[in-house]
């Protein structure tokens, strides 16, 4: 069995990364410098013509989007239990998960690429100043799912096993301090955030990619 993940630091597919580090399975990990444009290549453009990543190629077969590569993998390591086997925690977890894939991860796009949504730049200030407040509500929400875990006495978004819930939560909390938003704004939210970074997978993955957990300058 042949696997490559192409992945870029610091990006969504962190998440991937993270359950294929997990699984300990042999993988090549692919890295697609954004900022070169390398994702516009013609030999990446082949794999993916969306000029995206993440790209999970296995054997001859290609999958993107974060959230297909995660059910796959999901499904190909069932040992690994990334999302709960009981339907209704299953449906919530997916549940979770996309909201953090079509709600949270969009709005940090208008904050780091307002470029995308017009090209007048006093439209571009404006629309990453008022996705910074909308993104720290979401971190908000994000946090509040953080606060019932721990009341319900979970150690996991999911439940009982880790899995893509927590790894997306330390990427878009990180992508947070990008935005200025500082960890005291979220104090629990960041304790769970340092909490998974500990996890030996996800340490390797953050050596890997060379992340810096918080990303805020301080005032």
């Amino acid at each position: 069995m042949s696997m490559k993940l192409y992945f870029a630091p610091g990006a969504c597919s962190f998440v991937p990364h993270v359950l294929l580090e997990m699984s300990g399975t042999n993988f090549e990990p692919t890295m697609v410098k954004l900022h070169k444009g390398e994702q516009y290549n013609e030999d990446y453009k082949l794999l993916n013509p969306r000029s995206q990543v993440p790209v999970l190629v296995h054997d001859a077969n290609v999958i993107t989007q974060i959230v297909a590569i995660t059910l796959y993998l999901d499904m190909l390591f069932p040992g690994q239990h990334f999302l709960p086997s009981d339907h209704l925690a299953r449906a919530q977890a997916l549940s979770t998960f996309a909201w953090m894939n079509n709600t949270v991860h969009p709005t940090f796009t208008h904050i780091f690429m307002p470029g995308k949504f017009t090209d007048q730049p006093e439209a571009q200030a404006a629309i990453k100043q008022h996705a910074i407040g909308q993104y720290k509500a979401l971190l908000a929400d994000l946090q509040a799912l953080v606060v019932q875990k721990n009341e319900a006495g979970r150690t996991w978004l999911g439940g009982e096993h880790f899995g893509p819930l927590d790894a997306y939560a330390l990427t878009l909390t990180r992508w947070g301090t990008i935005a200025g938003i500082a960890p005291e704004v979220h104090p629990v939210l960041w304790a769970f955030v340092e909490q998974v970074a500990k996890v030996p997978a996800v340490a390797r993955v953050i050596e890997r990619e060379r992340l810096q957990l918080n990303m805020s300058q301080p005032a």
